[in-house]
């Protein structure tokens, strides 16, 4: 019982975390095309949140020399690296296979529990991998704009393997006696990841008077630092807290899985505040990431037999969490970003 509520808990907290993520796009667009350079929106995003967690950061600043390399991982990979490697990536590619390159993500980190933690995984995570692939294909119509650039494809390749860094820091960060408060994981990733960001972004070049002005939100205009707002507190904040929370309840493979949602979830807000409709390969393609998340999540958990089991990575010996009294010990089973922009 206490499993399946936990199970329960952690499919809703990665569902808030996809709407929460998917909504970031609806509230930058607007900003980019009212004068602010991506990235420059990217800076501001990851800038505003990490001093809107500067006090978390400070409550948990042990961290810091409990943690470093977790700390600084998290910062590099899941907030600077897959931002700034998607945002190079569509400078040369079209954002449709960037944006599905990314979301390979699910199936590396399959491959990193199969091969490099030496796990079996269940059909259904390969199923559910597999669906996910193709529905956000449909999505994004990667067909529509096709055009081989190898440095492009390295840098989305590189935008996905970051994504892998996400959910494996993510869970990593519960692992044992050591366990990382996910507050103060988030508040120091965000603090590290605007750190790199200044490098690549450049904010003294910023125009600020964009800002204090209004941007076009479909037909109507709002002011522009109401979408900035959302974007630090909701699609930043809130979205990273869920997101890491999600993963410590229930495994990296399946939290990506159901994170794949995330790009459904930005295209029917597009096509609901930003005018964008949907076409009808579209709607299929997102059914297909629904059933693909599905599938992973319900793959049934067994015993630690070599069979295929749904828990988290860091529950490989499963001794840990049994000597903490959560309950007996699950291997991993499903597998599961983004963050296309996380």
């Amino acid at each position: 019982m206490q499993a399946s509520e936990g199970r329960s808990a952690g499919l809703g907290l990665a569902l808030a975390s996809a709407l929460a993520f998917g909504g970031s796009g609806v509230a930058a667009k607007p900003l980019i095309e009212a004068g602010l350079e991506p990235l420059h929106v990217t800076w501001l995003r990851a800038a505003f949140a990490a001093v809107v967690m500067l006090p978390v950061a400070w409550r948990h600043r042990a961290l810091v020399r409990r943690r470093p390399a977790l700390l600084a991982g998290f910062g590099l990979l899941a907030v600077a690296g897959v931002q700034a490697c998607y945002f190079a990536a569509i400078s040369r590619i079209p954002v449709g296979v960037a944006l599905l390159v990314e979301y390979l993500a699910p199936a590396l980190v399959l491959a990193w529990v199969r091969f490099v933690q030496r796990r079996r995984v269940s059909r259904a995570a390969a199923v559910g991998v597999v669906l996910a692939a193709g529905g956000l294909a449909c999505v994004v119509e990667v067909w529509s704009g096709l055009g081989f650039d190898a440095l492009g494809l390295a840098l989305a390749l590189g935008a996905a393997c970051c994504q892998v860094g996400y959910f494996v820091l993510s869970d990593h960060g519960g692992d044992g006696e050591n366990a990382a408060d996910p507050l103060g994981v988030i508040a120091y990733g965000l603090l590290i990841g605007a750190i790199a960001l200044t490098a690549v972004a450049r904010p003294w070049n910023l125009d600020w008077s964009v800002l204090a002005g209004r941007a076009e939100l479909d037909t109507v205009r709002v002011p522009a630092v109401l979408l900035l707002a959302w974007l630090v507190l909701v699609a930043t904040v809130v979205a990273y807290l869920t997101g890491v929370l999600s993963v410590r309840r229930l495994s990296p493979p399946v939290a990506g899985v159901v994170a794949c949602l995330e790009a459904v979830v930005a295209t029917v807000l597009a096509w609901v505040l930003l005018g964008e409709h949907l076409g009808a390969v579209q709607v299929v393609g997102g059914a297909l990431v629904l059933a693909g998340a599905f599938i992973a999540q319900t793959s049934t958990p067994t015993a630690g037999d070599g069979t295929p089991v749904t828990g988290s990575v860091a529950e490989a010996a499963g001794a840990d969490r049994a000597a903490r009294g959560d309950g007996e010990p699950e291997e991993t089973a499903a597998p599961s970003r983004p963050a296309t922009h996380r």
